[in-house]
């Protein structure tokens, strides 16, 4: 019996490859190393940042000290542009390209033909389910290298989604995010991503159903009736952002204005007045003035998301933004990078204090002893004694109290 440890960095499509290495990995009658020195070590890059990437460096070393003996395959957004320090790092690396992820057991297995299969019955030590739809970019904003890691963009047939959430829905899973590189560029012969999201809102036993992490330009009305009308989606909306200056949004090459994405929060929230959203930005990107940066926090204020997470600009070689001129210095982009975080953290204070008083469900998710933590439909993080209840089961909470990150509250 061969034994392997997968390490994942980075977005939820890493996570739902990894969860599908390991099922076909078991498949073929390997098992969870545990603390045992493993046969098999697959290291799921992320390498979007250059701080994402020396974090990859960093697992790839500590796993190679770990398990001196085992075979070492690394994939993910980053191996193919760091070859050299992989080199340095052992002799044994092996690179997947992601391109060429689904090879992996073909790698392992070349006496026999075949690839992975697509479809997870599972998602190990999680209450929901990630799903990928899609792969692949063809936006090119100019800060990014994902199009050229993760090649352009594709979607996987309707048929072959709606079996993979059925399996999960019979193995328990009641909570579905559908997510892919660049989600709302999701087609399949003619099935948009609206299209998908009624199919698979329709299903018997789909108790929750979330997209992740999305562009405003792809909340058309079609998509925006299909969040609001159907019968388990969550108004909850991981709606990038990155600036809120369109100055910078068109440095960016990204394809809509703050004026788009205001009105995109608006018309949701409108309709739902529960509509949470959660967004990424980027501070001090060259070029970004004072005015700028002033504009970005404007928005945060106004939307009042629940979570903004924060990266300082940081170059990635092969990028168009790599040869701009501009660059701020780093003291002013940590500095940006604080105020931004400070700013963000109150008003999502404020949007929970809005809460208060009511009582929502809540899927619970994962704690310590007595406590427990979970989410509301509209993605609000809810802490509570867990009252002999376990992750995995939805109950009606009562929100008591606004701690700093948290709303608290009692299971009824």
């Amino acid at each position: 019996m061969k034994k392997f440890q997968i390490v994942t960095l980075g977005c939820r499509t890493n996570q739902y490859e990894s969860q599908l290495f390991s099922e076909q990995l078991q498949k073929k009658g390997y098992i969870p190393a545990g603390e045992e020195e493993a046969d098999l070590c697959v290291i799921n890059c992320c390498g979007v940042t250059d701080q994402a990437e020396a974090s990859s460096l960093r697992q790839i070393r500590l796993l190679a000290r770990r398990h001196p003996h085992c075979r070492l395959i690394v994939t993910g957004c980053m191996p193919q542009h760091a070859k050299e320090k992989l080199e340095a790092i052992d002799k044994r690396i092996e690179v997947l390209p992601n391109a060429d992820k689904g090879q992996l057991l073909s790698l392992l297995f070349p006496q026999e033909s075949g690839c992975l299969t697509h479809g997870i019955e599972r998602f190990d030590g999680h209450t929901r389910a990630f799903v990928k739809v899609q792969d692949g970019c063809n936006s090119f904003c100019s800060y990014c290298i994902i199009p050229m890691t993760r090649g352009r963009s594709r979607s996987r047939a309707a048929a072959e989604i709606i079996r993979e959430i059925q399996s999960l829905i019979a193995n328990g899973y009641r909570e579905i995010v559908l997510t892919g590189v660049n989600l709302g560029d999701y087609e399949y012969c003619g099935i948009a991503l609206a299209d998908l999201v009624r199919e698979v809102d329709c299903l018997e036993g789909m108790r929750r159903l979330r997209l992740s992490s999305i562009d405003p330009t792809h909340v058309d009305d079609d998509l925006a009736n299909a969040l609001l009308q159907g019968r388990h989606t969550c108004p909850s909306l991981h709606l990038v952002l990155q600036s809120g200056s369109n100055e910078i949004l068109k440095q960016m090459n990204r394809k809509y204005t703050r004026e788009l994405y205001l009105q995109t929060v608006e018309r949701l929230i409108r309709s739902n007045p529960d509509f949470t959203f959660t967004t990424d930005v980027i501070v001090g990107f060259p070029g970004e003035t004072d005015m700028d940066f002033a504009q970005t926090l404007d928005l945060v204020r106004q939307v009042k998301f629940a979570k903004v997470h924060v990266f300082p600009y940081s170059v990635r070689s092969g990028t168009r933004a790599a040869l701009f001129s501009g660059s701020l210095p780093v003291e002013v982009i940590h500095q940006r990078r604080d105020e931004l975080i400070q700013i963000a953290e109150k008003s999502a204070y404020e949007l929970r204090q809005s809460f208060l008083g009511r009582t929502m469900e809540v899927l619970l998710e994962h704690g310590e002893g007595e406590s427990l933590t979970g989410h509301t439909e509209n993605f609000l993080t809810i802490e509570t004694l867990s009252d002999g209840h376990s992750a995995g089961e939805f109950v009606q909470i009562a929100l008591l109290e606004n701690l700093s990150r948290v709303l608290k509250g009692k299971i009824l």
